[in-house]
């Protein structure tokens, strides 16, 4: 992988970078992986730092448990060729300044470690100059399991902070913070990566996901960097105007953005790098290629076309606004993928682009794996892991068993669980704009995996959105969304509430009656329903009569009630998706909600304007729409 620096004992095993040597022989070995680009941390002739952060997923495993361990560490280092010593120097060492931080496995008297099982703070030196147990946290190192780690660096306040879980919900409290000046450690240019040794031990240390970026702060930055650099004391202009290319390895250059990258280490090990200043192709006719550095695998047009036999009719599996959705069965390794084909239209393609932007860059059980790509021959497709289990609709409304309760539960946990990340865990806010049962897939387990990000869009933390047409399916959309046209946190939330009703209760969240030739008599809002129900003290009535009372009750009224929350017409009053976690795990109560559904006036004016835009530029029939227990009428179409 030439975008990586593997030394000494690290290689490539199984799809992770494994930093020591053979399981199965007790050794002591050190091994490094770093990115093989330098990253800019420091401003030329001012003393601004640059800030970063990295998430990384890892996990120490050992086939004989008895034997000495040893441990990893992430590493910041101007010095790209040398490996430290192994044992309990974690591979660090070497020439240079270096600061790291050390998941240590080894208790080593020698270096004043606490116990087998910290995290510490290492500056030019393995004696660390803070450490916190990780026992506090129940997170045990060695216990073999995916342990995820995020750090970050303030440049103005110059504070490090360092979370660590099993979870992939980012802890809100770090388990070290350090007051930490990194410009007496680094130069202009440092490396980044992982360093890991053992002593006497079969102790595999391995890096399954990693990410990183790193900015300046644009009022302190006094002139222009390059986020790459050909060493890691100089950067020739010369080297620096080729940063953007599509053969070099690198982000482009900018005050603002220093770089950032993705390591995706599965399909083959391929990495997807981005800079924070590349903006989407504005002319679709453009190169779509210059815009995707690298992603998990590049797949032919002729190997997808055998895949699908042809994008047969017959193979597909799902239709949507800007595509059709194929079953493909890869010629080569016989594996089962489906492939999402974009239609032709401008529109088709920019919902491409942002698909990939976002899903690429993102990683969480819950989401649907992206495998790879193909833009050949005016075509544009997307190849995913194919769910056995269809989609959630589908598993609802037309499978020949009934979804069982413990099911429905495990799945509505999964999507607050994939929301709560999007919302509050990734780097840039990611709202996902179409929630709904149709882009909810089952894997063999029935887990939920949240997929079609055509409408998603990311914005920084606590920014307001900009206001845009109305996008998503009527009967999920938040009363404000519709007529304001601004999609935030909440109006996921409002989504979700009529998933969870939808779930619960068996139907869909509008449904139509219908009389004579199959004219529609009147749609009936899931929602109104529910909470005409819980009005009348009758609110277990709601549950799937397929269900034949297979439900524990309190867990049926405490879904039905976190539903009606999400589904409050103020948006204020609905709680968070983290909120809505711990709610479905009982770890907090669920809010009063009012027995009579609350009203919410929206200006008239607004309402005639918002509906207006929306015809005009969606081409769809006429909405009435009322927040009122009185009714509540919607045309069940998608909104593009």
């Amino acid at each position: 992988m030439s975008t990586l620096k593997l030394l000494g004992a690290a290689h490539l095993h199984n799809n992770t970078i494994s930093l020591t040597g053979d399981p199965a022989v007790p050794n002591s070995v050190a091994g490094r992986a770093l990115y093989a680009t330098p990253v800019r941390f420091r401003q030329p002739g001012t003393p601004s730092l640059a800030s970063f952060s990295t998430f990384f997923s890892f996990s120490v495993t050992n086939l004989n448990p008895s034997s000495v361990g040893g441990g990893l560490a992430f590493v910041i280092s101007p010095d790209a060729s040398a490996v430290g010593g192994a044992g309990g120097f974690l591979g660090l060492g070497g020439s240079g300044a270096c600061v790291a931080v050390e998941f240590d496995t080894l208790m080593d008297v020698e270096f004043v470690d606490i116990n087998g099982n910290h995290v510490g703070l290492d500056l030019n030196s393995v004696v660390s100059t803070q450490v916190s147990d990780l026992g506090e946290l129940g997170v045990d190192l060695k216990s073999g399991d995916t342990v995820n780690a995020w750090i970050d660096y303030d440049g103005n306040t110059k504070v490090l902070r360092v979370w660590v879980s099993y979870s992939n919900v980012k802890p809100e409290v770090p388990i070290l913070k350090a007051d930490l000046d990194v410009g007496l450690y680094f130069k202009d240019f440092m490396y980044v990566g992982f360093s890991g040794s053992t002593q006497g031990s079969t102790e595999v240390h391995s890096v399954e996901w990693w990410s990183f970026n790193s900015s300046f702060d644009p009022a302190a930055a006094a002139a222009p960097a390059s986020t790459s650099a050909p060493s890691a004391t100089s950067a020739p202009e010369e080297k620096e105007s080729k940063s953007s290319n599509k053969g070099n390895v690198g982000a482009v250059a900018g005050v603002v953005s220093a770089g950032a990258f993705v390591l995706a280490l599965f399909a083959g090990a391929l990495i997807w790098v981005y800079s924070k200043k590349v903006k989407p192709v504005k002319r679709l006719g453009g190169s779509i290629e210059s815009e995707i550095i690298r992603m998990p695998k590049e797949f032919s047009y002729k190997e997808l076309k055998l895949a699908t036999r042809g994008f047969s009719a017959n193979r597909a599996i799902g239709h949507g606004a800007f595509g059709t959705v194929y079953k493909g069965v890869l010629p080569e390794s016989g594996d089962i993928v489906a492939v999402k084909r974009c239609n032709h239209s401008g529109q088709g393609k920019s919902e491409f682009l942002s698909e990939l932007s976002i899903i690429g860059s993102l990683r969480h059980r819950n989401l649907v794996h992206l495998q790879g790509w193909c833009h050949e021959k005016g075509e544009i497709l997307l190849v995913y892991d194919l769910m056995p289990n269809g989609s959630l609709d589908k598993a609802l409304y037309e499978a020949r068993m009934s979804l069982s309760w413990p099911h429905r539960l495990k799945i509505l946990l999964g999507v607050s669980s994939v929301l709560a990340y999007l919302h509050h865990e990734c780097e840039n806010q990611v709202i996902h704009r179409d929630i709904k049962t149709s882009n909810i897939m089952l894997d063999e387990g029935f887990n939920a995996r949240l997929g079609d990000f055509g409408l998603a869009r990311q914005t920084e933390h606590d920014k307001s959105p900009d206001a845009t047409v109305a996008a998503g399916t009527m009967g999920y959309l938040a009363p404000e969304y519709v007529l304001t046209g601004r999609a935030t946190e909440k109006t996921d939330v409002f989504s979700y509430g009529a998933v969870v009703l939808e779930v619960a209760s068996g139907r869909r969240p509008i449904e139509k009656d219908f009389v004579g030739a199959g004219k529609a008599k009147r749609s009936s809002n899931l929602v109104e329903w529910v909470w005409s129900l819980h009005q009348e003290g009758k609110l277990l009535m709601a549950a799937d009569p397929k269900l034949e009372g297979e439900f524990e009750e309190g867990e049926m009224r405490r879904v039905l009630l976190v539903g009606l929350a999400c589904s409050h017409p103020d948006s204020v009053a609905r709680p968070t998706m983290r909120g809505v976690v711990q709610m479905l795990l009982g770890e907090a109560e669920v809010p009063i909600v009012p027995r009579a559904k609350p009203s919410t006036s929206y200006s008239t004016s607004h309402l005639l304007m918002s509906l207006q835009d929306s015809e005009s530029d969606c081409n769809i029939a006429t909405i009435t729409i009322s927040t009122s227990s009185s009714g509540n009428s919607f045309n069940d179409r998608d909104i593009v």
